[in-house]
C-alpha cells in the first residue's frame, strides 16, 4: 500500500517526547512492508543529518520549514488573527500556528493525483490538511494522542491551567473542534479507552480503535541491578505543560516532606528543552535538571524510583511504559497510569499509585525502605511491557486499521 503520512512535528531522532516516539516507531514499523511518503516540518533546531537518518526510515520524504512566528507587530498580529479564526470557524491556534499553505498545496496535488492509498494524520493537530471530500477517494486516519477538549477541562478541573480565563472560553470551542474535525476521518485511533469514550461522544457514527503506546526494548534494556539509595527521577520533555505542572508539584509539595524522612534524597528532572520555571527548580536541595541526554535509559537504571506525578495530560504516558520497561519502580498518579492495568485485585502489583503530598511520601517511603517490593514491582512492570506494549503490537494493529476496507 501507499500510505501518505502527516506529521508537523519533525519525528526523529525518537528521543524527544511522545509525539516524536509514537510517529517514529510507527512509521518504521508500517515501512517494512508498504511505501511511505512522510510530509513533516522542520524547526531551526532540527539538523541536516537528522533529516538524512529519517530519510532512511521513509521512501520518501518532504520537508517543510515550520511557520516561524516572533515577537513583532506582525507577530501579535498573526496571534489575534489566530484567535478570531478559532472564534469563527473553530480550529484552534495551536493547529493555526502549525499550518503551512505550501504544505497543503502540496498534499491537495498528491491526493488528487491518486498516488496514495491511505493518509494518516499523527496528532490530531494535522487534522487541518484533511479536505472533508478526501474520504472519497482514499482511508483516512486520525492518530489521536490525546483529546484537546478532555486536557483542558482536566486542567481547568484541577485548578492547574496556565490561563484559566483563556482556558474557561477555549473549552467550548474546543468541545465544537473535535466533534467537526471527527467527522472528516474514516477512523480515528486513541491510545486509551478513557479517550475513546471521550471521542465517541463526538463521533458516535465514526470507527475508533485504541492503540496504545509501545517501547523499544532495544533501546530501554531492564536493568541488571537495583542500585538502593534515595534516587528519584522523572522523564519527560521539559518544555510540556503538563510535564512542567507534574515536576513543580513534585518539586514544592512532595519532595521538601521526603527528605524530611530521608535528607539524602535527589531528584533527577531529565528531558529536553526545559523551561525557565524547571531550571529554576535546580536551586532547590537534591534536584538536579540535566535538560536533553543521549541515553534516558542511563538515567533511569541509576535511580531508585520513577515519580510519574502528572496532573493533566490525556492518553497513555511513554514515560511510564519506558520506566517500566528499564526495570524501574513506579509512582505515578492516576493521569500517568492512565491505559495501564496496574493495582487491580486481577492483576500483579506493577506501580504504587499516589494522587496527593500524603500518598507520595507514603508510597515513596514504603519502597526506598523495602528492596523486595522494589524488586516485585520491577518484575511485573517490565513482564507487562515485554506482552502488551512492544512497538511491534502496536504496530501490527495500527497497519489492521490503515489497511481495512
Amino acid at each position: 500500500m501507499n500510505i501518505l503520512m502527516l506529521s508537523s512535528t519533525f519525528p526523529y531522532p525518537p528521543t524527544q517526547g511522545g509525539t516524536q516516539v509514537r510517529t517514529f516507531n510507527l512509521l518504521k514499523y508500517l515501512s517494512q512492508r508498504h511505501a511511505i511518503t512522510l510530509v513533516t516540518q522542520r524547526d531551526r533546531d532540527v539538523t541536516d543529518a537528522e533529516i538524512a537518518g529519517l530519510r532512511d526510515c521513509v521512501d520518501n520524504l518532504v520537508v517543510f520549514d515550520r511557520p516561524a512566528d516572533s515577537g513583532t507587530a506582525t507577530g501579535i498580529l498573526k496571534k489575534i488573527q489566530r484567535f478570531s479564526t478559532f472564534l469563527n470557524q473553530g480550529t484552534p491556534p495551536s493547529v493555526l500556528n502549525r499550518y503551512s499553505v505550501e504544505m497543503q498545496n502540496w498534499i491537495d496535488n498528491f491526493v488528487q493525483a491518486g498516488k496514495c492509498d491511505v493518509i494518516t494524520c499523527e496528532h490530531s493537530v494535522n487534522e487541518i490538511y484533511i479536505r472533508p471530500h478526501f474520504q472519497k477517494q482514499v482511508r483516512t486516519l486520525v492518530d489521536v494522542h490525546s483529546s484537546v477538549y478532555g486536557t483542558c477541562l482536566n486542567q481547568l478541573e484541577n485548578g492547574i491551567s496556565e490561563n484559566q480565563l483563556r482556558d474557561k472560553i477555549n473549552l467550548p470551542l474546543l468541545r465544537r473542534y473535535e466533534q467537526n474535525y471527527c467527522s472528516k476521518f474514516s477512523v480515528i485511533v486513541v491510545t486509551t479507552e478513557e479517550d475513546k469514550i471521550q471521542l465517541q461522544k463526538f463521533a458516535p457514527n465514526t470507527e475508533i480503535t485504541v492503540i496504545p503506546n509501545g517501547v523499544d526494548l532495544v533501546s530501554f534494556p531492564n536493568r541488571s541491578n537495583d542500585p538502593g539509595g534515595q534516587h528519584l527521577i522523572f522523564i519527560g520533555a521539559m518544555d510540556n505543560l503538563a510535564n512542567i505542572d507534574a515536576v513543580c508539584f513534585f518539586s514544592n509539595e512532595v519532595l521538601p516532606e521526603i527528605q524530611k524522612r530521608y535528607p539524602n534524597t535527589t531528584f533527577d528532572i531529565v528531558g529536553s528543552r526545559p523551561t525557565a520555571e524547571v531550571l529554576a527548580l535546580k536551586d532547590k536541595p537534591g534536584i538536579t535538571v540535566t535538560g536533553r541526554v543521549p541515553s534516558m535509559v542511563e538515567y533511569l537504571h541509576k535511580a531508585t524510583v520513577c515519580v510519574v506525578s502528572m496532573r493533566t495530560g490525556f492518553g497513555i504516558k511513554n514515560k511510564t511504559l519506558e520506566a517500566m520497561a528499564a526495570g524501574v519502580p513506579i509512582v505515578a498518579s492516576d493521569r500517568g497510569l492512565e491505559g495501564l492495568s496496574v493495582d487491580t485485585s486481577s492483576v500483579p502489583l506493577r506501580a504504587l499509585r499516589a494522587n496527593n503530598p500524603a500518598e507520595y511520601v507514603t508510597a515513596i517511603s514504603q519502597l526506598f525502605d523495602n528492596p523486595q517490593l522494589r524488586d516485585e514491582l520491577s518484575r511485573n512492570a517490565r513482564q507487562l511491557v515485554e506482552t502488551e506494549f512492544t512497538w511491534e503490537t502496536a504496530g501490527k494493529l495500527y497497519e489492521q486499521v490503515c489497511l481495512a476496507k
